[in-house]
């Protein structure tokens, strides 16, 4: 169902660019950061092109809306239309009413967009949007999905995959849309001169995404392979990863586990568990049986020592490094 409306919007969007009627207000937000910024850079381009004498940008919060309100008031300059642009503002999650009372008298000279990472359905702002305008939210894309987009880009650029590599490619770059863009353009360059992508250029070419290298180490410190665990956290360090943000993912992914061990055992299977974390089933397919390897008390563990470790490192009791070290050696 999620996936259906996802492919209504995106359609409605792409519709509405291909034919140059546009609507007075846009909201996009979500957690697919790179169809957001696609889409939003679409609307930008279709809108106002070249043209920044009748474009205007606003980011961040604190913004002051009765500027935004003039500028929105003011007829464009030898052109059909201005366009602003708001991003990040924080008017979806608080009170907005100077926004939500402006936008019926807004002329029809402006159009606006609002570019969002939290948003609130119960507040006023986004009501109005969406009663005037549009509110497309981008969730990320299942294992499907990625695949036929993924495949649909080497198409057009003359190359093909077998099912059973892409899985391989997915299983490598996660399900972060950015990212697999990137890992598909070094294919595309690495495999010049043939058509087909086989497993070994997967393998020499695609970079194991980070929060891969963390659910390996993950598995090295529950099945008590400290040496494993110590060597992946070593690569991490040498990539340039920051101790701490290598703590908050080991720790989210011991926030996953938990999740996943109390649906898991209420009888959800992969695809309701994927739906309820918003992950790829792929993901959900890995996480599980890790979940089985151990007691609902050894995670809620490490979940709590990952927590007190933060606190330490924060109030200066303990070293970054040495926290991410004293959680892999940890015995439970």
């Amino acid at each position: 169902m999620q996936d259906e409306r996802q492919e209504i919007q995106m359609q409605t969007l792409n519709q509405d660019i291909k034919n140059g009627s546009f609507r007075p207000v846009y909201l996009l937000y979500g957690d697919e950061t790179f169809l957001v910024r696609s889409y939003k850079n679409r609307l930008k381009e279709a809108i106002a092109g070249d043209d920044t004498m009748n474009f205007n940008y606003f980011e961040g919060k604190g913004l002051d809306l009765r500027e935004i309100i003039s500028l929105a008031d003011t007829m464009p300059f030898f052109s059909d239309r201005r366009l602003i642009l708001v991003e990040d503002s924080g008017c979806f999650k608080t009170s907005s009413e100077e926004l939500a009372e402006y936008l019926p008298q807004m002329p029809d000279t402006t159009c606006m967009i609002f570019v969002e990472s939290a948003v609130d359905k119960r507040n006023r702002l986004y009501k109005k949007v969406k009663e005037l305008g549009y509110a497309a939210e981008f969730s990320r894309q299942d294992a499907g999905q990625l695949a036929r987009w993924a495949g649909g880009i080497l198409a057009q650029n003359g190359r093909k995959i077998r099912s059973s590599t892409m899985e391989l490619f997915l299983e490598k770059t996660g399900d972060d849309m950015e990212n697999i863009r990137m890992e598909l353009e070094k294919l595309i360059c690495y495999t010049m001169g043939r058509e087909e992508i086989t497993a070994q250029d997967v393998e020499e070419i695609c970079t194991v995404q980070v929060t891969n290298k963390i659910f390996d180490m993950v598995t090295a410190i529950v099945t008590r392979n400290p040496r494993k665990a110590m060597d992946l956290y070593e690569d991490l360090l040498t990539l340039k990863e920051p101790p701490m943000r290598i703590l908050f993912l080991i720790a989210r992914q011991f926030n996953q586990l938990l999740q996943v061990k109390d649906m898991s055992e209420r009888g959800a299977d992969r695809g309701a568990i994927a739906s309820r974390m918003k992950i790829a089933p792929f993901i959900a397919g890995k996480l599980i049986p890790q979940a089985r390897a151990f007691s609902r008390e050894q995670i809620l563990s490490y979940v709590r020592t990952c927590v007190e470790y933060e606190e330490a490192v924060k109030s200066g009791w303990l070293q970054d490094r040495l926290a991410v070290e004293l959680l892999i050696t940890k015995e439970y």
